[in-house]
Order: C-alpha cells, then sequence, then structure tokens
C-alpha cells in the first residue's frame, strides 16, 4: 500500500472528505488531493494529517507498523491528573529522570566527537509509561533529532526516548545510532552479511545508506537503542 492509498484509507475511516481535511490542516484540498493520486510522495503536513485522522505517522508516511495511533493504543486513564511542575519540582513517587545523549568533543580542534549521558539535560517520565513499553527506568535515554532527514513524522528539533537494552534490529523500526561520534536516528533494515540499511524519511533528500558489517566496525557505527517513544511540536 502506497501513501497516496494510506492517505485516503485514512481519511474515509475519519469520515472525512479531501475538503474537510485540507481546512483542518490548513492546507488547499489540492495538496490533498495530490497525495492522493500519488502526484506527491511525501509532505510537511502528513505528522498533522495522520493526528486528524487517528492513525499512527509513521503509519501514513512509512508504511511500517500498523494504522491505529499510539494516542488510541493507550488507555487514557493512564495519563492520569496534570500538574505543573519546573526543574525545582521533586520527583513523584511514580516517576523517573530520564536523561538526554549528547555529542561531546574529545578535545578542541579535533573534530572527534563521543556520545554521553548529559549530566543536567532530562525528562520527566512516568514509571508506568515506561513500564507498559517494556523499558527499564536505568535504560531509558532521551535523543534529540536534528536536521530534515526523519521529516515529515521527526521534524528538526523532535525529541525521541531511547530503549538502550533493545540493540537487536528488527526490519522497520527506529533506532538512535552512534555513527563515529556522530548521534543519529534512522529506520534500520538488516542486510545479508550482518550489515545495515539506514532508512530516512525524507528519502527525496536522503538516500538510503547501506553499511557491511565491516564498514559498521570500522566506521564505530553502533545501534544504541530502538526508539520507543517521540514527542513532536507542531
Amino acid at each position: 500500500m502506497e501513501l497516496k492509498d494510506r492517505l485516503k484509507q485514512a481519511r474515509k475511516s475519519a469520515g472525512l472528505t479531501q475538503v474537510e481535511l485540507a481546512e483542518r490542516a490548513g492546507i488547499k484540498q489540492a495538496s490533498v488531493s495530490e497525495i492522493e493520486r500519488g502526484l506527491t510522495r511525501t509532505s510537511g503536513y502528513l505528522v498533522k494529517l495522520a493526528q486528524i485522522c487517528g492513525v499512527d505517522p509513521i503509519w501514513l508516511a512509512e508504511g511500517t507498523g500498523t494504522a491505529e495511533s499510539s494516542a488510541s493504543k493507550s488507555n487514557a486513564t493512564m495519563l492520569g491528573p496534570i500538574s505543573v511542575w519546573d526543574d525545582d519540582t521533586p520527583l513523584e513517587d511514580d516517576e523517573v529522570y530520564v536523561p538526554f545523549l549528547k555529542e561531546v568533543e574529545l578535545s578542541a580542534g579535533s573534530g572527534r566527537t563521543v556520545i554521553e549521558k548529559s549530566s543536567n539535560r532530562k525528562l520527566r517520565f512516568g514509571k508506568l509509561t515506561l513500564r507498559n513499553q517494556g523499558v527499564q527506568f536505568d535504560q531509558a535515554v532521551c535523543v534529540t533529532v536534528h536536521g530534515n532527514s526523519m521529516e515529515p513524522v521527526l521534524p528538526d528539533g523532535s525529541t525521541v526516548g531511547v530503549d538502550l537494552a533493545a540493540t537487536a534490529v528488527k526490519d522497520g523500526k527506529m533506532y538512535a545510532v552512534d555513527h563515529g561520534g556522530e548521534l543519529r536516528v534512522k529506520t534500520l533494515y538488516r542486510i545479508p552479511g550482518g550489515g545495515l540499511r539506514f532508512r530516512s524519511f525524507n528519502q527525496d533528500e536522503h538516500p538510503d545508506e547501506e553499511y557491511t558489517s565491516q564498514q559498521l566496525a570500522e566506521g564505530g557505527i553502533t545501534v544504541l537503542g530502538k526508539v520507543f517513544w517521540y514527542s513532536v511540536l507542531l
């Protein structure tokens, strides 16, 4: 099933016409029509279109996973009451701090970097949220996505949660990767001989990259963990 078919299916399942979907997304009806006719392979509005139709943005953009959105998969009662907090607010009993990973230059002017945990940047997660994803508290980290290679699903500046214990690659899943000291988020696929294919959602500008097992070792390319959560500001 291609993007045009997925969008048409999602729109009809939501009971929306092309005009209604376009109005809610703040775009022209012609833009929706072009996607559904296969004239456009991608769009910066796919995340918003997916949210309006109530489907998973990754499924809509890439066709992997299921159409059911992560929001509808979760039981709303799990969210609990919403409270206001800042960095000085102590953790509740059912919360944990999850640190961010960052690129750190080894020495001035060398241009070489390594991936380390940040000592001050962190995000709060509910223990139940992590437990429901099968993530151990001490194995969860956050990563900031930079650039446009994972658009429209993950725009520049998006945050993803990564399970450091889940390094065995499952085709079509997103992973954080240490690429010689560069922190990257990609959809991975296994290739014969122990190699990996890196795939971006924005394939028009970022075609697939393939690495043999030898190139992975020589290039210092390591799978850090699987993405289990992401947050996007529209």
